[in-house]
């Protein structure tokens, strides 16, 4: 315990900002050092993000972008002590609202996933990164992931990804978390004209690895303590072959 608080004071310790809110709820903020970071992990928050809620206004901090990303920073210290890791919360689109049109469509998604290839090869460029993406962040993901050079991308609590298949994002390794109290479970994976995503990317015909999640919510993915948060870690320091599997 000692130990993990530790990691938690030294991942605060070393956040700061990079780039300011430049228009709207846009904000992208980097938590570690950027300039010595080998690894980058970039979380990609879903519907619903503003600025009043990217790293305050919840009771459960980790379930922000900014707290889900101190949460990542602090699990690898405790992991791998001497890592040099820095994590991105990345609002860098338009989010769109949690029950809206738009929460079904992929016209946001795909505006925002040129945003996100932007910034990943030009500000990232030479830096392995790999994308944790919830949600919504999901879809932008898996449109930017093409081309991105990135070196994995791991999704939960993920509507689908606008695809039909891993293959499709360009042979970019997938990996899809899927928590058993997590909604987004019940919800049909299918597209109807603009409206859906596509199949369901935990389903194994889907092609992705699945790692484990626990009894993970919709927005426990980043826990502090539990299995999701340590695999999501392991994926980003590049570690995959530590991941347990779902």
């Amino acid at each position: 315990m000692f130990r993990r608080l530790l990691a938690v004071a030294a991942a605060v310790a070393l956040t700061y900002v990079i780039v300011p809110p430049p228009r709207g709820d846009r904000i992208i903020r980097v938590y570690g050092d950027l300039r010595t970071a080998e690894h980058v992990a970039v979380i990609v928050p879903g519907t619903g993000t503003t600025a009043a809620t990217f790293d305050g206004g919840r009771v459960r901090r980790y379930i922000t972008p900014g707290g889900g990303a101190r949460a990542v920073l602090a699990e690898a210290r405790v992991l791998e002590p001497g890592a040099r890791l820095a994590v991105v919360a990345w609002l860098g689109y338009d989010s769109p609202a949690t029950v809206s049109l738009e929460a079904v469509t992929v016209e946001s998604a795909a505006k925002g996933a040129v945003e996100l290839r932007r910034y990943v090869t030009e500000t990232l460029r030479g830096r392995r990164v790999s994308l944790l993406c919830h949600s919504y962040g999901s879809v932008v993901c898996a449109k930017a992931t093409p081309g991105s050079g990135v070196a994995g991308i791991a999704v939960f609590g993920s509507p689908g990804l606008g695809v039909s298949s891993a293959a499709e994002l360009g042979g970019v390794p997938l990996w899809v978390g899927s928590g058993s109290r997590d909604w987004m479970r019940d919800v049909p994976k299918l597209r109807l004209g603009p409206l859906g995503f596509g199949p369901d990317p935990a389903d194994p015909a889907f092609g992705a690895h699945l790692f484990a999640t626990g009894a993970a919510g919709h927005s426990d993915y980043l826990k502090p303590g539990g299995e999701s948060l340590r695999n999501l870690t392991l994926i980003a320091l590049g570690r995959a072959g530590e991941v347990s599997r779902a």
